[in-house]
């Protein structure tokens, strides 16, 4: 396994690349995407619980969507049970895969304490009921957590980014799977803030430009059914180009994604 550094213009390469990928089986890869996003819904239900178990399990199902592009590269068929092909694994890749998701969970859950150390939450029920009318400090919260949530965020993407697959995939353990993957990042800083940027730009300012310009023709209503469908296979699409950046910055004996 050997760590490359890339030019910041493959950050755009990565999407094209995940664009090609999501193609060869739009809807294996879609039929995972929802199954992700139903069960997290669900989750949610279930208090405390629930959402660890989400956190513990998310670099588990990153194995198992990675090891899905590999299937849909060698045009195998994709089936859910893939999501689980790390708890199949050796003894050694089931255990450090559920501790890599406990540092996980650790990690959100020190970001949320953060947060609220940052961020005033009564400010923004407003915002969750109907009870109240929301108010200019009430939004200027909202600002405050997203960006406050981006940069906390940031350190532990970096640890995260890579550290399942080369756990799964490289045998590291799990100190040495977190240090390569955040070392991988920061080579690559220039590609990945290129291809951040873009997909920031396609999964946030596109919906809420769609969603402004239903507001202003008085369709509010509608704008759902257009912007959900273009959410999640932008979604679909944004997973399937993690590969891609996978492919790029570490080298391994495998079929290589066309340019």
């Amino acid at each position: 396994m050997k760590l490359n550094s890339v030019a910041p213009k493959e950050g755009y390469t990565w999407i094209r690349q995940g664009i090609w990928l999501f193609k060869q089986n739009p809807l294996g890869f879609l039929m995972l995407v929802f199954m992700y996003v139903f069960a997290a819904q669900l989750a949610v239900i279930v208090p405390v619980i629930g959402v660890f178990a989400v956190l513990l399990l998310t670099p588990t199902l990153s194995v198992g969507f990675m090891t899905a592009c590999r299937q849909a590269i060698q045009k195998e068929r994709i089936r859910p049970m893939v999501y689980l092909v790390a708890l199949q694994s050796s003894p050694i890749v089931r255990k450090r895969i559920l501790q890599l998701g406990l540092v996980y969970a650790s990690l959100i859950l020190l970001l949320s304490f953060i947060l609220s150390l940052l961020v005033d939450f009564e400010l923004l029920l407003p915002l969750m009921t109907s009870e109240k009318t929301i108010t200019p400090e009430a939004l200027r919260q909202v600002y405050l957590v997203l960006f406050f949530g981006a940069m906390l965020y940031v350190p532990i993407g970096m640890l995260m980014w890579f550290s399942p697959v080369l756990v799964a995939w490289a045998d590291m353990s799990v100190p040495q799977a977190l240090f390569s993957s955040c070392l991988a990042c920061w080579a690559n800083k220039a590609a990945f803030f290129l291809y951040l940027s873009i997909w920031g730009a396609i999964l946030i300012a596109i919906p809420l430009t769609v969603g402004m310009i239903f507001d202003a023709l008085d369709l509010g209503q509608a704008a759902s059914f257009i912007i959900a469908p273009i959410s999640m296979a932008g979604l679909t699409v944004m997973h399937c180009s993690f590969y891609a950046s996978w492919k790029a910055c570490f080298t391994e004996d495998e079929v290589a994604l066309p340019v």
